[in-house]
């Protein structure tokens, strides 16, 4: 849950499972593909290309009505080679299934996009070379993170009309912005007619918060080469690792050329409810850096720009806070599309 993630250090190997007959990627295999693969199913392709790793969990509340069907039609796209699994060793329980990018899957896409997989740049090996890698624990936090925001908009309350409407994965954001800054997402939330977008600094609690303030001015440099003022929201784990970066942060804050260009906000994973049906980012959790000490109040997601008069609304630019023309293929829209009956 996003209120209690996986700690990197609690994954140390990966457990060996069943082994179980797959099909070939051959030009035969494609063709059945063909007629079995829903518009859903092309929507967790790109999905997994996009953000390199998802566990079933998060599949399953980002497409689908429960996780026994999620779980069963994962099964079959695994199956059938278009996505492959594994499954980390964690020191209690049991870990969920991590999904990537299977062979099947990624000739798929990279024909949807008239590419060569080659020039699409997908390489098996390193599709799962995820499974060992020391950020695999943040990757997947920070996906649980929108994917929280993901499942709250698919379920809304009566009369509300909510949706995550941008989310770009840590490569695509380092892909664009590296230079200045390197964030472990972008986002856009959609509530009614109000709409914010922002860059995100997932804290896990392992990096020095020296190092965290320290980003800032690159935040800063971007905002001023753009002339774009886009807020930056900072997650962490808990509220006392969340006091203490707020006092460097403000210090840091105070000290750039203009502060109003980095606005930014924070909160803690302490503050979500792990009881509430869909507990996520959107609630009024967020605390804008600027707030008074005394009385200042937590706020929702969508009504931080309240607090930021300087920031105008997002264009549409298609999911892209520059505006520029894509380099590569474009993100997928967050929110999956109607669910089809598999064949």
């Amino acid at each position: 849950m996003i209120t209690n993630p996986t700690r990197q250090r609690a994954l140390r190997g990966h457990k060996a499972s069943r082994p179980t007959p797959r099909a070939a990627n051959t030009a035969e295999h494609q063709a059945v593909l063909a007629w079995r693969l829903t518009p859903r199913d092309k929507w967790i392709i790109r999905m997994l290309w996009e953000h390199r790793v998802l566990t079933s969990h998060q599949i399953t509340a980002l497409a689908f009505p429960s996780f026994r069907s999620g779980r069963m039609r994962l099964r079959e796209l695994w199956t059938w080679g278009v996505v492959d699994r594994f499954q980390p060793f964690v020191t209690v329980g049991t870990a969920p299934m991590h999904y990537v990018l299977a062979p099947a899957g990624a000739t798929v896409l990279a024909a949807e996009e008239g590419l060569d997989v080659k020039e699409m740049g997908y390489r098996h090996d390193r599709a799962f070379a995820v499974a060992h890698s020391l950020r695999l624990a943040h990757m997947v936090g920070v996906n649980e993170w929108f994917t929280a925001l993901v499942a709250r908009a698919r379920h809304p309350k009566p009369g509300e009309q909510v949706a995550l409407t941008a989310w770009w994965s840590e490569t695509r954001c380092a892909r664009h912005f590296g230079d200045l800054v390197k964030p472990d997402g972008y986002g856009r939330w959609q509530e009614g007619n109000q709409s914010i977008e922002w860059f995100l600094e997932y804290d896990f609690g392992t990096e020095p918060l020296t190092k965290l303030a320290g980003k800032l001015a690159g935040y800063a440099a971007l905002a001023q080469a753009t002339g774009i003022t886009t807020p930056l929201l900072i997650w962490l784990p808990t509220a006392r690792r969340e006091a203490a970066a707020r006092r460097l942060l403000a210090h840091v804050w105070h000290e750039l050329d203009d502060p109003r260009g980095v606005p930014v906000a924070t909160a803690t994973a302490e503050l979500l409810n792990p009881e509430a049906a869909h507990p996520s980012p959107a609630e009024a959790v967020w605390l804008p850096l600027d707030s008074p000490r005394d009385g200042a109040r937590r706020r929702a997601l969508s009504a931080l720009l309240d607090d930021w008069p300087n920031v105008s609304p997002p264009a549409d630019s298609n999911g892209d806070p520059l505006n520029q023309p894509p380099a590569s293929m474009p993100p997928p829209y967050p929110m999956p599309p109607s669910a089809s009956t598999p064949r």
